[in-house]
């Protein structure tokens, strides 16, 4: 049977392109399940964003993660629609760092919710979409899926390994008629807490890539007609060096 409701499941929600996402889901008519470890966050998300209901999931733990989706599947329904928002080793401090020094249980830390998760959310979620021939399974990523840098050996092939994991689905489930695209972020996107860590006082909104047009070209990307869908997708600002 087809699922006609519209119900995006949204998974690392939080005050920047997760919650700029379920804005924009909601506001096109979906019913958005959001998920993050913060639940008094998603609460007053719930309370501000229509259509919407939070879920308590830690993504770096497999039983969380299937425990979640039935929740989700049980009390809104099958979503038509999954965003991999979900990302450890930057602003928790368990990657960007030099890889003599740092703990190396974080390089394992940061594969179960980076790389890890993604499998098992696609593992749970894709069988509807493919008795459907329809959906679409988004992955938010950044350079370091194309590249590793310096101090971030812990985190850059964690992204790497999500990018190739989301390839090898894509090119498995995109016959079946589910979408999967990869979104690379190439920029230092614009929250509160991006700013003081990273810039200090820096003040330039044009250094920054906004997290409403982040999440405008998520909606783009999970709607694309299928005689033209896009894997790897790269945004930056204008004024961004590459």
């Amino acid at each position: 049977m087809i699922n006609k409701e519209k119900i995006c499941l949204i998974a690392g929600v939080g005050p920047g392109t997760g919650k700029e996402c379920t804005k924009k889901f909601s506001n096109n008519g979906y019913k958005v399940a959001m998920l993050a470890r913060n639940l008094e966050f998603l609460s007053k998300l719930e309370k501000e964003i229509p259509n919407t209901k939070a879920f308590k999931c830690d993504v770096g733990n497999t039983v969380s993660i299937i425990n979640t989706c039935k929740k989700i599947k049980e009390q809104i329904g099958h979503p038509s629609v999954f965003i991999h928002n979900a990302v450890a080793g930057i602003l928790d401090g368990g990657g960007a760092s030099n890889f003599l020094g740092d703990n190396p249980e974080n390089l394992e830390k940061n594969f179960r919710v980076n790389t890890n998760s993604l499998l098992y959310f696609a593992r749970e979620l894709a069988p509807e979409m493919i008795n459907n021939k329809s959906g679409s399974i988004i992955v938010t990523g950044n350079t370091s899926a194309m590249r590793g840098k310096a101090n971030f050996a812990y985190f850059a092939p964690t992204k790497s390994a999500q990018r190739i994991l989301a390839q090898s689905i894509a090119r498995e489930l995109g016959p079946k008629g589910v979408h999967v695209a990869y979104i690379i972020v190439d920029a230092a996107i614009d929250t509160p807490r991006t700013r003081p860590i990273f810039f200090g006082d820096k003040k330039d909104d044009d250094f920054f890539c906004k997290p409403s047009a982040i999440a405008e070209e998520i909606y783009h990307v999970a709607h694309q007609n299928r005689s033209a869908w896009s894997f790897d997708v790269e945004i930056r600002p204008d004024i961004e060096k590459w």
